[in-house]
């Protein structure tokens, strides 16, 4: 019989590997492991967050618990009462809704009290930016406007704006740019400004409260301004702006309503802008490329006087990422520019922004937090 010269080496491999399974087994059923398990589970089953936020604004939940500010807490069966009057529907179903809204801080949940006792549900802070207010706002049109079907469709191919990032997702999965779709889809289009009106008239108010830039103004330029509602809101605060200047293209600003105080001009930013003292600018730098940003930077430097000043609200990225609800949502924000608007748009940092600037001529740069999510940024000349 040949005696086998491997035998020794084989068994030492062979008991390698066992002992390779039983740390593998080890780690598996560790604290570490369980938890980063869990973790890509609730990463890869996250979209029923929204489509969840999309349910309840649909059946206008938020606005039946509030019901003039009562925010008194109902059952599921209770709310589904005055969200569909007919008495159809599955209250079991919302309720599983609920509760999972409620795990993510937009609804309080109330224990069932005894025995045979139902959960019941009121509205946090979270849950009341979705009610109606007195001018008919809220964030509810900001979430249907997210979940359209149009958009819906992009998000499977948010890879695609890395493999060819000359043509963002939307465009691909529906052959023409995001903001000439809108414009020839009426019921997305005023969508689209509802929902930003619902997002940007609490945020102005909360600007124009901790903000003192526009004093000493005379003449404001908004460019992008749409139908003027910011201009409203500065005049109303500051006096001292006499003239304020709405500058849109030309098919938005024919449908703006007059404003006293307010002239409607139509044009081109790319092109030029109108002169005055400052000018405003609200969510318009986000979605374009640093080489189109520079432009349009150059253009209202153009038209400053020396000591003028460009005032611009925009998502402002911090410099290093970290697990907080404010750096998600900004760089939740920036993905979603990526993948609707300009697959090169994006979220930048105060940094970003500084030498963007520069680049045109501004040799003085502050920004102003006056908010979590958007910053004021003020470039002087």
């Amino acid at each position: 019989m040949q005696e086998d010269f491997n035998y020794p080496k084989r068994k030492t491999n062979e008991k390698k590997r066992e002992r390779e399974k039983a740390r593998v087994m080890e780690d598996e059923s560790s604290e570490n492991r369980k938890q980063a398990r869990l973790t890509i589970l609730e990463l890869a089953n996250m979209i029923s967050v929204p489509m969840s936020l999309n349910a309840v604004v649909r059946l206008n939940v938020a606005d039946a618990i509030w019901q003039g500010g009562a925010n008194n807490p109902l059952s599921a069966i209770e709310i589904l009462k005055r969200v569909l009057p007919a008495g159809n529907g599955d209250s079991e179903n919302l309720q599983r809704v609920l509760r999972m809204l409620a795990s993510y801080g937009v609804f309080n949940e109330h224990a069932p009290s005894g025995a045979g006792g139902e959960r019941k549900y009121s509205l946090t802070d979270v849950g009341k930016t979705l009610v109606t207010d007195s001018e008919g706002l809220s964030f509810a049109p900001y979430v249907l406007q997210h979940h359209q079907d149009a958009l819906m469709r992009a998000w499977p191919l948010v890879h695609e704006a890395v493999v060819d990032p000359s043509k963002e997702p939307f465009e691909r999965a529906n052959g023409e740019a995001a903001y000439s779709y809108y414009l020839k889809q009426g019921d997305m289009n005023e969508l689209m400004v509802k929902a930003m009106s619902g997002v940007s008239v609490p945020f102005m108010r909360a600007m124009l409260q901790a903000y003192d830039g526009f004093r000493g103004v005379q003449r404001l330029v908004d460019v992008g301004g749409s139908g003027g509602d910011c201009l409203r809101m500065i005049l109303q605060k500051h006096p001292n702006v006499k003239e304020g200047i709405n500058f849109d293209l030309p098919q938005v600003v024919a449908k703006a309503s007059q404003i006293p105080g307010v002239t409607h001009v139509g044009g081109d930013m790319f092109k030029s802008i109108p002169q005055g003292d400052a000018i405003f600018m609200k969510w318009v730098l986000t979605t374009w490329t640093d080489d189109e940003i520079k432009k349009i930077m150059q253009n209202c430097y153009n038209s400053l006087p020396e000591g003028g000043k460009l005032i611009a609200c925009e998502p402002v990225l911090p410099e290093n990422s970290d697990d907080s609800h404010r750096t998600r949502a900004l760089l939740e924000g920036d993905i979603f520019v990526m993948t609707i608007y300009r697959a090169k748009g994006k979220h930048r940092t105060e940094e970003q922004f500084r030498q963007l600037a520069v680049s045109v001529g501004f040799p003085s740069f502050r920004a102003f937090h006056v908010d979590h999510f958007y910053t004021v940024l003020e470039f002087k000349k």
